[in-house]
C-alpha cells in the first residue's frame, strides 16, 4: 500500500518524504486555507504547488475550485501544466465525471474526490479517474449504515472484480487504526494527516524494549 501525506504545510510534507517511506501528497483547499497562500493569487497558489512537487518525488493531488465542467476542464489543464507529478483533484458531481472523461482523453490523471458511495466510485472509474478517493472519517461522522472502511472494503472488491484501472485512494483518515484497517482490506493508498503519520513510528513496547536494551548495555558496561 502506498501511503501519502494529506497536507499543504512545506514543512509537514518535507518531515514526512524525508523519512523515506512517503509517496506522494494530497491537498484542498480547507488545507491550502491554512497556509501562507490561503487567499492569494491563483499565480501564488500555483508557485506553492511547484513547491511540493519540487519536494515530493511522486504523486501530487491538487484539487480544482471550479463546479461547472467547462471551469473544471480549463482549470484542470492549468494544475496539470505546474508539474508531471500534478494529479488533478475532482469533486463527485455529474459535471465532475464528465470532466475527468474529458482530462482523461487530454491524458491528464485525475483524482476523484469526496466518494462516499460504491456506486460514485463505479461511475469515477467508469470515467477513468486514475485514484478515486473514498472519505472514511466523514462517512462515520455522518451515521450512515456502513463505515467508511466497510465502505473502502466494498469499492476494494468492486474496482478488483472488474479490473478497473484506478487505485482505491482511502482519505479523511483520522486514526492509527484507520490506516492498518486500510492496508487489511486492500486500499492501494492511505492518505493520512502528519499527526497520524508519526503514530505509525509508535508503540509503547517498542519504547520500554528499546529503554531495556540501552539500560543492559550501560549494565553490561559498567
Amino acid at each position: 500500500m502506498k501511503l501519502f501525506i494529506d497536507s499543504a504545510d512545506i514543512e509537514e510534507i518535507k518531515q514526512a518524504v524525508d523519512s523515506g517511506v512517503v509517496d506522494g501528497v494530497t491537498t484542498n483547499p480547507s488545507l491550502l486555507a491554512k497556509t501562507s497562500v490561503g487567499g492569494q493569487s491563483k499565480s501564488d497558489v500555483h508557485d506553492y504547488y511547484e513547491q511540493i512537487c519540487r519536494i515530493v518525488d511522486g504523486d501530487v493531488s491538487a484539487e480544482v475550485i471550479a463546479t461547472d465542467y467547462e471551469a473544471m476542464v480549463e482549470e484542470g489543464k492549468e494544475l496539470a501544466n505546474i508539474s508531471p507529478h500534478i494529479v488533478v483533484k475532482v469533486p463527485m458531481t455529474a459535471a465532475g465525471v464528465k470532466a475527468i472523461t474529458t482530462l482523461k482523453a487530454a491524458d491528464i490523471r485525475t483524482n476523484c474526490t469526496l466518494i462516499f458511495s460504491v456506486s460514485q466510485a463505479l461511475l469515477a472509474a467508469k470515467a477513468g479517474a486514475f485514484y478515486i478517493s473514498p472519505f472514511i472519517g466523514r462517512l462515520d461522522d455522518s451515521g450512515q449504515i456502513d463505515s467508511g472502511m466497510q465502505l473502502v472494503e466494498r469499492i476494494c472488491n468492486v474496482i478488483g472484480y472488474y479490473g478497473f484501472a484506478t487505485e482505491v485512494l482511502a482519505a479523511s483518515i483520522r486514526s492509527l487504526q484507520h490506516v492498518e484497517q486500510c492496508a487489511e482490506v486492500g486500499a492501494d493508498v492511505a492518505t493520512c494527516p502528519y499527526r497520524v503519520f508519526e503514530l505509525m513510528f509508535k508503540h509503547p513496547l517498542t519504547d520500554a524494549g528499546l529503554e531495556k536494551f540501552l539500560r543492559d548495555y550501560e549494565t553490561a558496561k559498567a
